[in-house]
């Protein structure tokens, strides 16, 4: 039987945060929320995308030679792209010598996923780590990820799911029994301004935490704090409200917004919808995580 196939934008090898312990992350392609804040922008469109590292570039016109659509242009020492005739033959990709054009987005089996996976099985029975499917959002490519997280189970390896948990309940019922831990992001709580910022309303996303939380799912809930976008007073306390409402979930964590992705928007040709969105203030911080865990301080920013 052949095995199912996705699209992985990356695997990335013992990485830290991801969930316990040492863990690979493979990374899907294809979102159906669209952030502006994603620190993954290339995730967010499922098709495969040309990606340009100026800093490599050499300016020596291989990729001008090999391209046949007349993409890349060499002017004045520097390299221009054209993107509207770019048909993805990957032509330049393979004759660029300094690796400065990557192609995002390979096509794998989700046994040739599981080879690179088993790689490191020392690691995770040392450290408590796994597998984790993050993305974009792993249940867009939901029959490729159910296929990964049961083979991992059958080769008794922990697994993680990423997910911004915008996808039908019965897709949830059917992967719970493979899915160890659930990382559950929760972008805004009022379904006005969650579908404002994302483009989808959220009460598939709390219907479907009600499920998981009610079926005894592990579950840690992430909760970005970006500036100007959702850090008005309503949401932390609609979150200080969902940490007692399940008071059984591992953690309810708010992760700061950092512009460390602002380079790949250069890269794959995006206009950078926050260029100059400064970090969340240090104090702020302190006080969403005060107010969540209940310890009552008083907000001085």
């Amino acid at each position: 039987m052949r095995s199912v196939e996705g699209i992985i934008l990356d695997i990335h090898r013992s990485a830290l945060h991801d969930g316990p312990g040492i863990r690979t992350t493979v990374f899907l392609k294809g979102c159906p929320l669209h952030c502006p804040w994603c620190h993954n922008p290339e995730s967010v469109s499922a098709a495969r995308e040309l990606a340009f590292y100026a800093d490599r570039c050499v300016r020596c016109g291989d990729c001008v030679d090999a391209c046949p659509n007349q993409v890349h242009k060499i002017e004045n020492d520097h390299h221009y792209l054209d993107r509207t005739l770019c048909k993805l033959s990957g032509a330049c990709v393979e004759a660029c010598r300094f690796e400065a054009l990557l192609m995002a987005g390979k096509k794998m089996s989700a046994k040739e996923v599981m080879e690179v996976v088993l790689r490191d099985r020392a690691y995770y029975d040392v450290s408590g780590g796994g597998l984790t499917l993050s993305g974009g959002e792993p249940m867009y490519q939901f029959d490729f990820s159910l296929a990964v997280l049961k083979m991992a189970k059958t080769e008794g390896i922990h697994t993680c799911l990423d997910t911004c948990a915008y996808a039908p309940e019965d897709q949830f019922r059917e992967i719970l029994p493979y899915t160890d831990l659930f990382l559950y992001d929760i972008k805004a709580t009022d379904s006005d301004l969650h579908r404002q910022i994302t483009g989808v309303p959220n009460e598939l996303i709390l219907q479907n935490l009600d499920w998981l939380y009610m079926n005894e799912a592990a579950i840690e809930l992430r909760c970005p704090l970006v500036p100007g976008n959702n850090d008005q007073p309503q949401h932390l306390e609609k979150l200080r409200e969902m940490k007692i409402k399940y008071p059984n979930i591992r953690a309810l964590t708010i992760m700061p917004w950092h512009n460390s992705a602002g380079s790949k928007y250069e890269r794959y040709g995006y206009a950078n919808p926050f260029p100059d969105l400064p970090l969340a203030d240090e104090k702020l911080i302190s006080y969403w995580n005060a107010v969540i865990n209940g310890l009552g301080m008083s907000c001085t920013h």
